[in-house]
């Protein structure tokens, strides 16, 4: 009877050892995938504004000479708009859902509802408040740590934003540079 009690603890030990693993990957699957969902909302917010829309930057005090140092730039990168759009944006993340690979056990997060009112597949999406409200919670920090950084990317019409953004300059998608995201 002696002999299992080894065996058990062995056992216990390293099944505590994989707990970790698995709440770490979740969270990094869970940032990575609000990183993600996060620029997909703001670049879709941005290809929503009239281009011709412009913005008048710079100073209002009148020069010396008489002039003023104004200039009017397109208002749907510029940096007043994409401010707006963060403080507002993670509201977004109740249209997504969790899906998970069934290969990999990866979780990544797709949108539920459309923008423009196409059916979508849902086969295999978990779609409830845990998972929304651990999105929403994700996708603010990340808004909130990260928000010099999404407005330096987003300010210029820039290639790759997600991978940059989520993979390259914040590590939060370090291990999903191959995750596709385009369900938008």
């Amino acid at each position: 009877m002696r002999g299992w009690i080894p065996e058990l603890l062995g056992l216990a030990l390293a099944l505590s050892s994989l707990l970790p693993t698995a709440g770490a990957r979740r969270s990094q699957d869970l940032h990575c995938g609000a990183c993600r969902a996060l620029v997909d909302e703001l670049e879709w917010e941005i290809s929503q504004v009239d281009p011709r829309k412009t913005i008048q930057m710079g100073s209002f005090r009148i020069n010396p000479d008489g002039s003023q140092s104004v200039v009017e730039v397109p208002y749907a990168r510029s940096e007043a708009h994409l401010t707006e759009l963060l403080e507002r944006v993670c509201e977004k993340m109740k249209e997504y859902g969790e899906k998970t690979d069934p290969a990999t056990h990866r979780k990544s997060y797709v949108r539920v509802i459309s923008h423009d009112g196409t059916k979508m597949d849902l086969s295999g999406v978990k779609f409830d408040g845990d998972v929304t409200s651990s999105l929403k919670f994700a996708c603010e920090s990340i808004a909130e740590e990260y928000e010099d950084e999404l407005i330096e990317f987003l300010s210029h019409e820039a290639e790759n934003v997600k991978d940059r953004l989520c993979s390259k300059r914040t590590d939060l998608c370090d291990h999903a540079l191959h995750i596709p995201h385009d369900e938008l």
